[in-house]
């Protein structure tokens, strides 16, 4: 895929006063009693590719769906290039540039691989006009050829495997247009090393290449220690520690929620 098409310096898009392309600010989402997100503070800037860790239960999912508009908070706020999203719905948050995968995929099944890539594109043009549906099976096929799934491309999503159904996820994403943050929850579980290491080369390539900020919820800590210079620590909803890989895994905080002390 050449830089052109990739387009240089879109994905950084403006950033608030204080240099955030993303930040939470008293983050909160309950369940009845259960308090799964609790006054969360994160800042993401440009260009990062961030780790989100924790305990199972800590939190890190319901993060990622108070992010991308799929959950409603109960109290604090939500910006995004200095401009506040949390009360919008998905499709428009998406239009602002956020874009996730899922950790069980959700993909149109009973459509083509190639079909599924192009649906961001599609919806885009439906508002408003933009490229031509020849331009955008171009793109689309490139992307798919960078995720390694173009021989795939008249498949039927249903017929992939789920590491291929992941490479799809991201792919689609890359067809929103403007992209600012791509949240991925759990992109590692579970698919083989050759689908993992596709992955890793089209996150690290989109983040050079066109200054993609990535934030990557993980429990595979090789491959993080890997991707992310940063990574934020999240314990019983609360953030407990930040830093590079190495400052987190020492944070007595941090030893005391995976040890149980």
């Amino acid at each position: 895929m050449s830089k052109e098409w990739i387009g240089q310096g879109e994905a950084g898009g403006s950033v608030s006063e204080n240099g955030w392309l993303l930040e939470t600010r008293g983050l909160t989402k309950r369940f009845g009693g259960l308090v799964a997100v609790d006054s969360l503070p994160l800042a993401i800037r440009p260009g990062e590719i961030r780790g989100l860790i924790g305990p199972n239960g800590s939190g890190k999912t319901t993060t990622i769906n108070l992010l991308s508009g799929l959950y409603r908070a109960d109290a604090g706020a939500i910006y995004l290039c200095g401009e506040r999203i949390d009360r919008l719905r998905p499709h428009e948050i998406t239009a602002r540039g956020v874009v996730r995968t899922f950790q069980i995929p959700k993909l149109f099944g009973n459509m083509t691989v190639l079909e599924n890539v192009m649906l961001p594109a599609l919806a885009a043009l439906a508002r408003e006009p933009g490229p031509s549906r020849t331009a955008l099976a171009a793109r689309a096929r490139q992307l798919l050829a960078l995720v390694a799934l173009d021989r795939l491309q008249h498949a039927l999503a249903k017929e992939l495997s789920g590491g291929q159904a992941m490479l799809l996820q991201i792919a689609r994403g890359f067809m929103v247009h403007p992209r600012h943050l791509f949240l991925l929850d759990e992109p590692f579980a579970g698919v083989h090393p050759t689908v993992k290491d596709t992955i890793m080369a089209t996150i690290l390539r989109m983040n050079q290449e066109a200054g993609m900020t990535f934030l990557i919820v993980s429990h595979e800590m090789t491959t993080l220690r890997r991707l992310c210079p940063r990574v934020s620590v999240m314990h019983e909803g609360r953030l407990i520690a930040e830093g590079s890989f190495e400052e987190a895994a020492n944070h007595p905080r941090v030893l005391a929620a995976y040890l149980g002390g």
